[in-house]
C-alpha cells in the first residue's frame, strides 16, 4: 500500500496548493512550490509508516533510516500503533514545523536547511515506495537523496509553513488510508478502549470498532483490495496531471525557447506519424 499512500498524498498536495482547474487552492503556491511539495508530500504520507524495521520506509537510506525506525517502534508501541494516531501525527507536523525553521540567510539568498534534511528522507521515501530504485541500491538512493536535498535547500518557497503543512497533509492522508481497511488505526493511542467482549459479537460495530481498539470505516477492505486500485488509478492520474502541469509552468517561466523547441519538435514528429 506504499506507493498508493504516496499517490494519495502527492494528489492531496495539488489539490491544496495549485489554483489551477479541479483543485482547491486552500494554500496557493507557484509552480515550484507545487512541485516541490508534490515530491515531498508523498514522502510525508509515508512517514507514519516508519515504525517498524522491515518497512519499506525503514530501508530508504540505510543505515540511518534503519536506526531512525528502530528508535521509533520502540517508541511508539510497533506498527499501527503511536505512529498512527491523532498524537503521533501532531508529532510529525511539529517536528516538520521545527525544520521548516532553520533557515540561512545568505548572498544568494534564503537557504531552507532544514526542509532540505527532511525532505532528503521525505522524496526518498516516496522514491522507494514507488519502486524508482532497486532495493539494493545503497549508491543510488543517497545520492537521490543527497540532491534532493540540495534543490529543496535552494528553490524551496520562502515562507517556511509549506512544510508543517505538507506534514499534516500526508499524515492525515496516510491514517485516513489505513482507516478505510479492515485494520483501522488506534486514534486515541496512547489511550486504548477495547469494545466489552458482549459487544464483540455484533456484526457491525466489530466491523468499526476492532477487538484491539482500533477504529475503521473498510470502505476499501483489506489493503491492497481491488477497490484499493480502482480509487487509487484516478487519484494517482490526478496527482500525475497536476505535477507535469507544475513543470510545464516552471519550465516555460524559466526556459520557454527550450520549451518552445521541444513543442516544435513533437509537432513534427507528430506531423510525420
Amino acid at each position: 500500500m506504499g506507493g498508493h499512500h504516496a499517490a494519495s498524498g502527492a494528489a492531496a498536495w495539488v489539490a491544496v496548493a495549485s489554483t489551477g482547474p479541479y483543485t482547491l487552492g486552500w494554500y496557493p503556491l507557484d509552480a515550484t512550490g507545487v512541485l516541490i511539495g508534490g515530491m515531498a508530500t508523498a514522502g510525508t504520507a509515508l512517514v507514519c509508516d516508519w515504525d517498524h524495521r522491515s518497512s519499506t520506509v525503514a530501508h530508504s537510506l540505510p543505515p540511518l533510516s534503519n536506526v531512525i525506525a528502530v528508535g521509533i517502534e520502540n517508541a511508539s508501541g510497533g506498527h499501527r500503533q503511536g505512529t498512527h494516531s491523532l498524537l503521533g501525527g501532531a508529532f510529525f507536523v511539529v517536528l516538520a514545523a521545527m525544520a521548516g525553521q532553520i533557515q540561512l540567510q545568505t548572498d544568494w539568498g534564503l537557504l531552507s536547511v532544514g526542509a532540505g534534511l527532511l525532505c532528503m528522507f521525505m522524496i526518498n521515501i516516496a522514491a522507494k515506495a514507488l519502486k524508482l530504485f532497486p532495493k539494493s541500491g545503497f549508491i543510488s538512493n543517497w545520492i537521490f537523496a543527497l540532491t534532493m536535498a540540495g534543490l529543496v535547500t535552494w528553490f524551496a518557497p520562502d515562507q517556511w509553513t509549506w512544510l508543517p503543512v505538507s506534514m499534516l497533509i500526508g499524515v492525515v492522508v496516510h491514517i485516513v488510508g489505513d482507516m478505510v481497511t479492515t485494520g483501522g488505526v488506534p486514534l486515541l493511542w496512547p489511550l486504548v478502549i477495547r469494545p466489552p467482549k458482549f459487544l464483540r459479537r455484533l456484526p457491525v460495530l466489530r466491523t468499526f470498532w476492532r477487538p484491539n481498539g482500533a477504529l475503521s470505516i473498510p470502505l476499501l477492505g483489506r489493503a491492497g483490495s481491488r477497490r484499493e486500485w480502482l480509487v487509487l488509478i484516478p487519484v494517482s492520474s490526478y496527482a500525475m496531471v497536476g505535477m507535469c502541469m507544475a513543470a510545464w509552468s516552471l519550465a516555460d517561466a524559466h526556459f520557454p525557447a527550450a520549451l518552445a523547441l521541444a513543442a516544435r519538435l513533437a509537432n513534427s514528429l507528430m506531423g510525420l506519424l
